[in-house]
């Protein structure tokens, strides 16, 4: 019958192949197809090859609509994220998603581009959509809608990287931010810096907070200046905080970037300013960027494992879906010196 070119057509118009079809091409009950489609252990393997045979020779569909109809569950993820430009970012969602991929289910994306009402419009959609959990790495913590959106959402939350304190039944996958910058404060003083600036992310955002945090304890305990000019994760945002930097009494002798993308502006503003990195400044970049490679000198780096934290949040996410409690996984970051950074020059 497959091989019949009129087979799978009614008229004019494609034929969607039922699954009434499936069990009497394979000569089995409608029952035993249900069970293979949904993954039942009560099945042969014989049964098991017989059934997908059929699927496959036919071109069968599974109506997943009307599964969720029976069985209530939709095999589908909701994941909203700041910035699915950001490649930092659009790593995590790619370990998440090959993660839940194993287990049966489909990754839904979207990205609220820094944008709090956009990121509660896809929030609202994806409850429309009856998702079976959620992963979020929301623009703000501190939003009122998205918090209240989360905590209505009615299925299992994994926070990437965020904390917020009203959502104390959701999950958490955090990176331990203070240790990294910790120790690229402390390699600096060492070689001779007593005022450190910081061009930060948004101030209601988890890793800015921490590194912000970080960088003034540490500094009052070795007796150095910090600087914080917090503000988006953009291009332009650090370019115009490092000129504000540079350009103040206290300069700094030494700048870390706290992302990818404001590494971007950074580089930009020193291009156009008489400072050469590591001669008149020491240059330390939070997270590794794909242009870094490229750059010389070799960029001192805070490093985190963005794939790690992807898998961490699925698995906790699966962890919830089959009924597990909540829990909180804090992960490391790392310091890599290099040589953008070296002692500050003598007339500085």
């Amino acid at each position: 019958m497959p091989n019949d070119p009129s087979f799978g057509m009614r008229g004019s118009r494609p034929h969607r192949v039922a699954i009434r079809e499936v069990a009497e091409y394979a000569g089995v009950a409608v029952s035993s197809v249900s069970r293979v489609i949904s993954g039942h252990p009560d099945v042969s393997e014989k049964m098991r090859r017989k059934v997908l045979k059929a699927i496959d020779e036919l071109g069968f569909v599974p109506d997943l609509a009307a599964q969720s109809i029976r069985t209530g569950a939709t095999k589908t993820i909701g994941f909203v994220i700041s910035d699915i430009r950001n490649p930092l970012l659009a790593e995590i969602a790619h370990a998440a998603e090959t993660r839940l991929r194993e287990r049966g289910y489909t990754l839904f994306m979207m990205s609220s581009l820094h944008d709090p009402e956009l990121e509660a419009e896809h929030l609202r959609r994806l409850a429309q959509h009856r998702v079976d959990g959620l992963l979020v790495s929301v623009t703000d913590e501190k939003n009122q809608e998205t918090v209240e959106l989360l905590s209505k959402a009615g299925v299992p939350i994994v926070l990437i990287d965020r904390d917020i304190p009203d959502l104390p039944a959701a999950s958490a996958a955090r990176f331990d931010h203070a240790s990294g910058l910790t120790a690229a404060v402390r390699h600096l003083v060492e070689l001779g810096h007593r005022s450190i600036g910081l061009v930060s992310g948004s101030a209601n955002t988890r890793p800015s907070r921490e590194r912000e945090q970080a960088l003034y304890r540490i500094a009052a305990q070795l007796g150095v200046t910090a600087h914080a000019h917090s503000g988006d994760f953009a291009m332009e945002h650090g370019a115009k905080a490092t000129h504000a930097l540079l350009s103040g009494e206290d300069r700094p002798t030494a700048l870390i970037a706290g992302s990818n993308q404001i590494l971007v502006g950074v580089l930009s503003a020193l291009a156009g300013l008489p400072y050469q990195v590591p001669r008149d400044l020491s240059l330390v970049t939070c997270d590794d960027a794909p242009m870094a490679a490229f750059l010389q000198p070799r960029l001192a780096t805070i490093r985190r494992d963005v794939a790690q934290i992807g898998r961490v949040s699925a698995d906790l996410l699966l962890e919830a879906l089959a009924g597990e409690a909540a829990r909180s996984v804090e992960l490391p970051t790392r310091f890599d010196h290099a040589e953008s950074c070296a002692a500050p020059s003598p007339n500085r």
